[in-house]
């Protein structure tokens, strides 16, 4: 008669501890987890390695920064250091004091205006306290134009401006010849170009524009916005440029 074999619980194979106490279940899931999202964790994995880098290096250049300014202070005077202390002060409570102010005048004009609000990057219409159009608007960066010794600070506009005139698309620009060198492209001899500004532009005192991208000339591209000037969509631009006219006051806050 052959011989019956019976299989006992005992007989089964046994899953294999982990160092932790649990099994090797763990370790499978864990190299399926990787097998399925491989390119998915090393993605996530190089950004977390890339933000602590850039952490390391704005640190490393904040250090060398504040090296740099103890540096420059000791080799002052005790009076030079205090005027130095008054400028700075003086001009960032100037410039709150210029910001706040065409703030609270913007709100009681009752004649048409316009605003531009410089962080938010909203322009609006407004007469007596009532919006008329709400726009957002791109601000142009603050930068050093021109070559050395001849160069200009651009920065954004703030305070209260005028508008000096109001072109339509076949009203030429003189383009100055700084922009052809950020463009890097060489200046023409005739620098008056038709449409330079878009279909219509807004011309300020103290040389500002407020523009939409045009079709022609270097500001034809919608990366590079015009250093101390305003540039908004041309749709906005269309609808308000007919009820604007010389004299009209702009609000820079």
């Amino acid at each position: 008669m052959p011989e019956l074999h019976l299989h006992t619980g005992s007989d089964a194979p046994k899953s294999t501890p982990s160092p932790t106490g649990g099994t090797n279940g763990g370790g499978s899931a864990l190299r399926q987890l990787w097998g399925s999202h491989r390119r998915a964790l090393i993605a996530f994995s190089s950004i977390i390695v890339l933000l602590i880098a850039l952490d390391a290096w704005l640190f490393a250049r904040r250090a060398r920064y504040q090296d740099e300014t103890v540096r420059l202070r000791s080799g002052m005077s005790d009076v030079e250091r205090r005027r130095t202390d008054a400028i700075l002060s003086s001009s960032e409570n100037r410039l709150r004091v210029i910001v706040e102010l065409a703030r609270r005048q913007a709100q009681g004009d009752k004649d048409l205006h316009l605003t531009v609000s410089i962080d938010s990057g909203v322009m609006t219409l407004e007469r007596e306290g009532a919006l008329l159009r709400e726009m957002p608007v791109q601000v142009g960066p603050e930068r050093r134009v021109g070559t050395p010794p001849d160069t200009i600070h651009m920065v954004a506009p703030r305070g209260a401006r005028t508008v000096e005139r109001v072109l339509g698309e076949g009203d030429a620009w003189e383009i100055p010849t700084w922009v052809y060198g950020e463009r890097g492209v060489a200046p023409p001899s005739e620098r008056f170009v038709k449409g330079a500004l878009g279909p219509a532009a807004i011309v300020l005192s103290g040389g500002s524009v407020i523009y939409a991208m045009p079709g022609v000339g270097p500001l034809n591209d919608s990366t590079y916005v015009l250093p101390g000037s305003v540039r908004a969509r041309v749709e906005d631009i269309r609808a308000v440029v007919p009820n604007l006219k010389p004299g009209m006051t702009v609000y820079f806050y």
